[in-house]
């Protein structure tokens, strides 16, 4: 069966999945054609049709210019759509292995309601020859239709960035590909229609997929590399900030800074090419090496916090420390995957009370996600140690003799993010 080319001129959409990269792309499409975000969360519907998005990556106003988007649960609704772009999250397990689920389920509903010419994109995160090799079997197998004859795939990874307002959807350039030739380019000046950064179309699927899975796989390193060099600066009591502001001077001297590494995407990719890598036989050494330093960071703050303390003559046990930040970047309430837990969890093994406060996050996720209540406002001269984990710019407005308010009269404050000077806390990274 020859592609529909109706399905490009009278495109009706079908987003699956409304979270941080889903939704930012339904309210685009949804000022162009007619969209309908598809969601499994009557809460997440509910909110968006209120106009209202948790995530903090759309706004009422821009919520309102999508005026042919609409939300639904209705897996009927969803059997309009002619196209679907699938955007659900692809997260790992307990043992750091690919999580295909909420994909492979995905694809089951739109294989319930999938036509011939139907084409669907998916834009999630995987391994090369995820598309091909795990989801287009399960939209035969519940269609009954045949692929790249009834119907066609397309791969566009996402590039959004949660919290950004400058990089956004429409701005950052879209990588596209398709399961043949026609559908490629079809699916390439779909995605021109909303992209003003421009569109790069790959040779196939399987090198879109790659080179997704790459982009984070570099930052990780490169994170990596930072976060031994701190180490080793920090043992030879040499400021690494100073380090790499006096090496950043170099105009090709790549402008990373050392931290905990969470998030959906940096702290999780790697590991998806890494498990192809290993389904054929060959044992990344490299790539590896960099997500076991980097998943160490954690125990690593923690060791230098409570020699910091010991230093000071703060008795460790039972002393409490304020956590400031929880998310797992700045000015973004996304606590996926957050690095700060490890911080947390390893304060516990000393018996220290842990406070934590963070007015991104939402205090009912939190709880939810990881068992933590929120602090509300952190009492002052309450605390033995403060950590500045993550650099929200409450924080950095608040400024160093606010912060040292919170803590005892005998504290040690730990910045982790920069936020101060180098005189103005007792720990950096």
């Amino acid at each position: 069966m020859k592609l529909n080319n109706q399905n490009f001129e009278s495109v009706k959409l079908g987003i699956v999945g409304l979270g941080y990269v889903g939704l930012p792309l339904a309210v685009e499409f949804g000022k162009h054609y007619s969209v309908l975000g598809f969601d499994i969360s009557e809460r997440r519907i509910e909110e968006l049709s209120g106009g209202r998005d948790s995530t903090l990556e759309v706004s009422e106003q821009e919520l309102g210019e999508a005026k042919n988007l609409q939300f639904s649960t209705s897996v009927e609704k969803l059997s309009n759509c002619n196209i679907f772009i699938v955007t659900v999250p692809t997260p790992i397990d307990q043992y750091n292995n690919p999580d295909l689920t909420p994909l492979l389920k995905a694809s089951e509903t739109i294989g319930s309601v999938l036509k011939k010419g139907d084409v669907v994109i998916y834009e999630s995160t995987v391994y090369p020859g995820a598309t091909e090799e795990d989801c287009v079997p399960v939209l035969e197998r519940v269609s009954g239709l045949k692929f790249n004859s009834d119907f066609y795939v397309g791969y566009s990874p996402e590039r959004i960035n949660p919290g950004d307002k400058e990089h956004r959807v429409t701005t950052i350039k879209k990588v596209t590909s398709g399961s043949t030739p026609e559908v490629a380019t079809k699916i390439d000046n779909l995605y021109k229609k909303i992209i003003i950064a421009g569109t790069h179309k790959a040779s196939s699927i399987k090198v879109a997929e790659a080179a997704k899975v790459i982009e984070n796989t570099q930052r990780d390193l490169n994170i990596a590399l930072i976060n031994e060099l701190a180490i080793i600066f920090n043992k030879l009591g040499i400021d690494t900030e100073s380090v790499l502001k006096a090496a950043g001077t170099k105009w090709n001297f790549l402008p990373f800074r050392p931290g905990l590494v969470g998030g959906h995407c940096i702290g999780v990719d790697p590991y998806y090419l890494t498990h192809k890598a290993q389904s054929i036989g060959y044992h990344p050494e490299i790539i590896l090496a960099g997500r076991r330093l980097n998943d160490s960071m954690g125990e690593y703050v923690v060791s230098q916090l409570v020699k910091a303390m010991v230093k000071k003559r703060i008795h460790v046990d039972g002393a409490r420390v304020l956590i400031m930040g929880l998310t797992f970047k700045e000015n973004c309430p996304d606590l996926r995957n957050t690095r700060v837990i490890d911080i947390i969890s390893e304060l516990a093994d000393y018996n220290i009370v842990v406070d934590v406060f963070d007015p991104w996050a939402a205090a009912e996720e939190a709880e939810h996600e990881y068992g933590i209540k929120l602090l509300s406002t952190p009492a002052p001269d309450s605390y033995d140690a403060i950590v500045l984990a993550v650099a929200h710019s409450q924080f950095a407005d608040m400024g160093p003799r606010h912060i040292r308010s919170l803590g005892k009269a005998n504290h040690v404050l730990y910045d982790l993010k920069y936020l101060l000077d180098n005189d103005e806390s007792d720990i950096r990274l």
